[in-house]
């Protein structure tokens, strides 16, 4: 059997353990006890769980573990240790949404992606942390304090996903669940050199469902990725906004689900030659791309490019006034619960979303529907502008990492986001978008690239992504080890 060490063990992925589980060659509760020396070990610093209780963790790789040795497993993911945002319900836990506020709601069921990690019987580690009402792109809270890249403590991990994204990287464990509505996932995901999925609308069932908004997987690969959305792309009639999506092919290389996508690390089945791919360079909205960023992701053009694929550029489709509209309906969105809090409750929340928020007050009942109605607005262009192609890549977010302390890339209340031009029109459109990372900076901050497709085609979408990773050059792929 196999020798590894603790520090091994939780940087395993999400395949190696399953497959080492599968032939007796890992241990459950090994894995799980290497997982917790991690948190243990990284966490004062990291700060990336909200809720991290050890014993119930080791209690469930116990009972993993035994039915391992029956064959009696409950997937391939039974006993790989995972991660839940703070704001997906687990029955008893409480759920602060990342304020200071008192008394928070504590959840009395389940959602529907604890289940199915449940149901799976993999080993949910804790719940992670996130910003105040998860309206800020970084890890900066109320309640938490600040968050910090595994990369360099001095990073933003980015957010909404804040505590997922340090964790994913971290290693503790090798799959993360995040939320996303402008960008929450794929922010983290750019900026700690993820792989990660926003899938399309509804494919992951959600328990309180909101126009733009869904749940995803963070990882370190994507192969990873595509595993654990075996898990979380399941119907559950508690969605009423979800799809009837078919059923996809994670699997699609093994047709039996005896073995995992991309197996050998180099082939995903992937058909480049003829595929139709854009390259986004131009949001037409919020800040300018960094030089480092645009040249990372035009390099991932030039690879597809050159394995054959028919790559276009593609301008921008939506504009300035679209995304005003949409940040100045969040802000009336969230000064609805802000306004009704007592004073003293007020001053619990960071004073970034207070003032962010307060400006939502400004607006009638006539302004707030046009700036709903930026949502349709913008799903329209989206879908417009993306329909002939296959895969559109662009950039994730115009900038690398920011200081971990500074709520927003942009450090001011008052403005419209100016980092979510290339997300936010996919969670609008409800097409999937994917990251994998693609280079760094001089000072080595991570670079991804945003791959989108059609409404429905999450798996062709995480095939290109696992294609581009397994070719993508040396200097692109993160070396993991050097977080251990």
């Amino acid at each position: 059997m196999p020798t590894f060490s603790s520090t091994e063990l939780h940087g395993l992925s999400a395949r190696e353990l399953s497959a080492g589980f599968a032939a007796g060659e890992l241990s459950p509760v090994d894995v799980c006890v290497a997982v917790i020396e991690c948190i243990e070990d990284r966490e004062p610093v990291l700060n990336a769980l909200y809720v991290f209780d050890p014993d119930a963790a080791i209690q469930a790789a116990r009972a993993s573990e035994n039915r391992w040795k029956k064959g009696q497993q409950l997937s391939a993911l039974d006993g790989v240790p995972v991660t839940v945002k703070e704001n997906i319900a687990r029955i008893g836990v409480p759920m602060p949404g990342g304020t200071a506020l008192p008394n928070p709601k504590v959840a009395t069921a389940n959602a529907p992606v604890t289940d199915r990690i449940l149901e799976g019987g993999a080993v949910i580690m804790g719940s992670t942390t996130m910003p105040d009402w998860g309206m800020l792109s970084s890890g900066v809270s109320s309640l938490h304090g600040v968050t910090r890249s595994a990369w360099n403590h001095d990073w933003t991990t980015g957010g909404s996903s804040a505590g997922a994204g340090a964790a994913a990287a971290a290693g503790y464990g090798p799959l993360h669940v995040g939320t996303d509505i402008g960008g929450s996932i794929r922010l983290p995901g750019t900026w700690q050199g993820l792989a990660t999925l926003k899938p399309s609308a509804g494919l992951i069932p959600l328990d309180a469902p909101y126009p733009g908004r869904v749940a995803g997987p963070l990882a370190r690969s994507v192969a990873d990725a595509a595993l654990f959305m075996t898990l979380l792309a399941k119907p559950d009639n508690r969605d009423y906004t979800a799809r009837p999506y078919p059923p996809m092919n994670w699997l699609d290389r093994y047709p039996d689900h005896t073995g995992f996508p991309f197996a050998d690390g180099h082939d995903s089945g992937l058909k480049v030659p003829g595929l139709k791919v854009a390259l986004q360079t131009d949001a037409g909205v919020g800040a300018a791309v960094d030089p480092e960023v645009l040249a990372a992701v035009a390099a991932v053009a030039d690879v597809f490019a050159a394995a054959g694929a028919e790559v276009k550029m593609l301008g921008a489709f939506i504009h300035q006034g679209m995304l005003d509209g949409l940040d100045n309906f969040w802000r009336t969105r969230s000064w609805a619960d802000y306004s009704v809090l007592p004073p003293e409750q007020q001053e619990m929340v960071l004073p970034y979303i207070a003032r962010w928020c307060s400006r939502g007050a400004r607006f009638d009942g006539a302004q707030t529907i046009r700036n709903f109605n930026r949502i349709a607005q913008m799903q329209k262009v989206t879908l417009g502008a993306t329909a002939a192609f296959d895969v559109v890549l662009s950039p994730v977010a115009p900038m690398a990492a920011f200081p971990a302390e500074q709520p927003m890339p942009v450090d001011d209340p008052d403005s419209t986001m100016a980092h979510i031009g290339f997300t936010v029109p996919y969670n609008m459109s409800g097409q999937p978008a994917a990251t994998v990372n693609c280079g760094f900076t001089q000072d080595g901050r991570p670079i991804g690239v945003q791959m989108a497709g059609p409404i429905g085609a999450d798996a062709d979408v995480l095939r290109a992504a696992a294609w581009y990773e397994s070719v993508r050059p040396a200097a692109a792929v993160p070396d993991w080890s050097s977080l251990a």
